[in-house]
């Protein structure tokens, strides 16, 4: 039950329009743009060594964080969560087959962004464990955050929140501008941030080869456990 949900799950994330486009179309146009023009210093070296992490990171957001909490929040709307928890898919199932399908979309995002990058002339260094394990501490902690969104707000609400979010940590949350340019005080406000700590954790590893970047994982995985918490707490089904 839990595969075929998750299935279907992953086929109207992909057929659904605005969730192509915060999934595929924008980290796509913004990998592309921002490594062939010089709009922004991003310090020495090629800019798309800088850019390929951050956008990485820009697609696990628009996927766990964006895309989850605009569908689930419509789906809670129009009761289709009320109807899926009284069917024999329990609640916990339910939530698994999501992340499932979050987990599929992700691996899409991101062999496709790979690939892109690779033809732009990127590099990558450094550990592939440390990669993984930031990638999948980045989709729990924003999974978290999206789900409570959506468990909690209006559908609306959920919408104008989920994008302006987005936005905001796009330009905020060093995916294509260096948290150096806001400042020592602003710089370590917004590295505690989750879409910082999962871009700084990417570019440090596979920018630099760094090893384990514990301080980022720390970060995220804080934030995973109390997003998930919190939704498990305060989600509601109608």
């Amino acid at each position: 039950m839990i595969a075929a949900q998750a299935a279907l799950e992953t086929k109207m994330l992909l057929r659904n329009g605005e969730q192509l486009l915060l999934t595929v179309v924008i980290p796509t146009l913004l990998l592309v743009l921002f490594s062939s023009v010089d709009i922004v210093d991003t310090g020495k070296g090629k800019a798309v060594d800088f850019l390929a992490p951050g956008i990485l990171a820009l697609a696990v957001m628009s996927t766990a964080f964006t895309g989850q909490a605009i569908a689930t929040g419509f789906e809670r709307r129009y009761g289709v969560l009320k109807r899926l928890a009284s069917s024999p898919l329990p609640r916990w199932g339910l939530m698994t087959a999501k992340t499932a399908s979050v987990l599929v979309t992700e691996v899409l995002q991101v062999v496709l962004l790979t690939v892109i990058a690779f033809a732009l002339g990127w590099s990558p260094h450094g550990n592939p464990l440390a990669v993984l394990l930031l990638l999948i501490l980045g989709t729990a902690a924003f999974s978290g955050l999206g789900l409570l969104m959506a468990g909690t707000l209006k559908a609306e609400a959920t919408l104008a929140a989920a994008n302006l979010v987005f936005l905001l940590l796009l330009v905020g949350g060093g995916v294509i501008v260096p948290l150096d340019k806001f400042g020592s005080a602003g710089q370590h406000v917004l590295g505690l941030l989750p879409i910082s700590a999962l871009s700084d954790g990417l570019r440090d590893v596979l920018q630099h080869g760094a090893g384990m970047p514990w301080g980022d994982l720390g970060i995220l995985a804080v934030w995973a456990v109390v997003g998930l918490a919190a939704a498990g707490k305060f989600f509601r089904w109608e």
